[in-house]
């Protein structure tokens, strides 16, 4: 078993099945509180999971209690771009351990960083995507602390003048949770790279050390501490991964760990300016864990001060478990951490034209803010907007839906009705089914010009899903063009109620529900085909005695 030492660390490099791997004996005090998660999820029965909307209902019902929160977020987004920040490695997520890394990345003596320019360009689309102001002279400066998954002891970040700062988010809050229109303030942006990371043993005693991710450029940014309950926290970061994933410049996945969300919560009497003691929250791998998370922690702080313990809020790291429902100190915080930043010597500045930042401005797509009020403007209810903006891939799917001429309204009930409920039960996106755009609005013609029945369009619509093909071509397979022939209706109608005399008798007897009985019968007899209009016209007089 070879020996290798990482930067102080005595380590182990492992072979056979965690060949690539790094061991390093685990601190005692980080194996402790591994063993704390553990006992209280053993210990504790699981709780009932709370549904975001009781914990907005609860965060809301705090607010009575004479405190108001106040929050902040601070979120890494990992870049998508082909090599890391400052070297030629790759990254792709899952690869094996320790496959991609180099001298550079694993912060050998001598190498020297080379910045990626997509990085840069990464950052300056994100900064403009966030209404900030663009530094056009900013540096990097080394960001200094000891922790085995970062080689060199040193972190390359940006610490006082970042590429971006002073902005803010738009946003609409969903109408199951109150909507309404929110603005959120952006500190800044800065352009840093990635850790390694850590592969905890079962047992707690040892760590492996990965570092695949060492070195990939990382977006971070701050927010101004303007929302107050978890709703609006886990919206905020909902929005941030939105607008990634519209300018393409990273997936904004949280379980591979793309996007990742900080969380900075305080309580404090509602009328009071100064801040209370402000407690971070980590380990939250959904927008949902966010917003329970937030609201736990509230109600644990306010209840502090309930019962006059308010000196029990210090300033720490706790971690958000999810089995328990619950936040637990992982850390304390003696004070502010003094990293000891300076200007990375091994880089040179960061110098932007104007030129270069209006052509990444006029690169940029339309961005979900905009195409929410575009959309609104449509006449479309909020429902349907932030749903269709929700996804860049269903808002383009519908919007080269409207290009083909399909009515704004019929085509995003059919894209949040039919079509979303077949997505969601064949765990499949709108890209990768078999219906187009020109399709869909081909599909919403027939229907309005009376082609066929909106029930026979759900028979096609399936098709066009599973088979792909076109609207015309399945309406004349099958023979499904809808009966239109008052006379044709007229002698279905006849014949219905000459075999249904007892019904009829009903029927003309008070029992007017059985009217539907009888169109039913009718669409049976015709396969469907029916006009529905014409059916209920011709029924109606029928039903009179007429």
């Amino acid at each position: 078993m070879a020996l290798t030492l990482l930067r102080g660390i005595r380590t182990q490099t492992l072979s056979g099945a965690n060949a690539g791997l790094f061991c390093t004996t685990r601190r005692p005090p980080l194996a402790h509180f591994t063993a704390r998660v553990e006992s209280v999820q053993t210990s504790e029965p699981k709780s009932v999971r709370k549904s975001i909307q009781q914990a907005t209902k609860e965060a809301v019902e705090q607010k009575t209690h004479g405190f108001e929160a106040v929050i902040g977020i601070e979120t890494h987004v990992q870049l998508s771009t082909i090599t890391k920040a400052f070297c030629s490695c790759p990254y792709d997520y899952g690869s094996q351990p320790n496959s991609t890394v180099c001298p550079t990345c694993m912060g050998h003596p001598g190498t020297l960083p080379v910045l990626n320019a997509k990085v840069v360009e990464c950052a300056v689309k994100l900064g403009l995507a966030l209404n900030c102001e663009i530094s056009m002279t900013s540096k990097f400066d080394r960001k200094q602390y000891f922790y085995p998954d970062l080689p060199k002891g040193y972190q390359i970040s940006q610490f006082d003048i970042p590429i971006a700062e002073k902005g803010y988010l738009d946003l609409d809050i969903p109408m199951e949770f109150g909507g309404g229109h929110r603005r959120f303030g952006v500190t800044r942006v800065h352009m840093e790279e990635d850790a390694g990371k850590l592969l905890h043993s079962e047992s707690g005693s040892f760590s492996q050390v990965d570092l695949n991710r060492a070195g990939v450029p990382l977006l971070e940014i701050v927010s101004e501490p303007d929302m107050r309950t978890g709703i609006e926290a886990a919206e905020y970061g909902a929005e941030i991964q939105r607008v990634v994933r519209y300018l393409g410049v990273g997936n904004g996945n949280m379980q591979e760990g793309s996007l990742r969300c900080d969380v900075n919560v305080s309580v404090r009497p509602i009328g009071q300016s100064e801040f209370g003691t402000k407690v971070e929250i980590k380990n939250m791998n959904s927008f949902s864990e966010i917003s329970r998370a937030i609201d736990y922690e509230i109600a644990r702080q306010i209840l502090l001060h309930k019962e006059s313990q308010a000196d029990k809020i210090v300033q720490e790291t706790r971690l958000w478990d999810e089995s328990s429902q619950k936040t637990f100190t992982m850390r304390k915080k003696e004070g502010l951490a003094d990293y000891r930043y300076f200007p990375e010597p091994d880089l040179p500045e960061v110098v932007l034209t104007s030129d270069y930042i209006d052509e990444i401005r006029n690169s940029m797509p339309e961005l979900p803010e905009a195409k929410r009020r575009r959309y609104e403007n449509m006449g479309l209810s909020m429902q349907d907007v932030i749903f269709l903006a929700n996804d860049d891939i269903v808002a383009h799917f519908f919007d080269s839906t409207l290009e083909h001429g399909a009515d704004a309204k019929l085509a995003a009930n059919w894209i949040m009705g039919d079509i979303t409920a077949y997505l969601k039960n064949e765990k499949l996106s709108i890209d990768e089914i078999k219906l187009t755009p020109l399709e869909l609005s081909e599909l919403i013609a027939f229907i309005k010009n009376g082609t066929i029945s909106g029930k026979i369009g759900k028979e096609i619509l399936v098709e066009l899903i599973t088979k792909g093909g076109t609207v015309k071509s399945v309406i004349e397979e099958k023979d499904l063009v809808q009966i239109a022939d008052p006379a044709a209706i007229e002698a279905m109608v006849d014949k219905v109620l000459a075999e249904n005399p007892k019904q009829l008798e009903q029927y003309r007897a008070g029992k007017t529900k059985l009217q539907g009985f009888f169109a039913g019968q009718v669409m049976k007899a015709s396969k469907g085909k029916a006009s529905p209009v014409l059916l209920n016209k011709i029924l109606g007089e029928k039903l009179k005695g007429n």
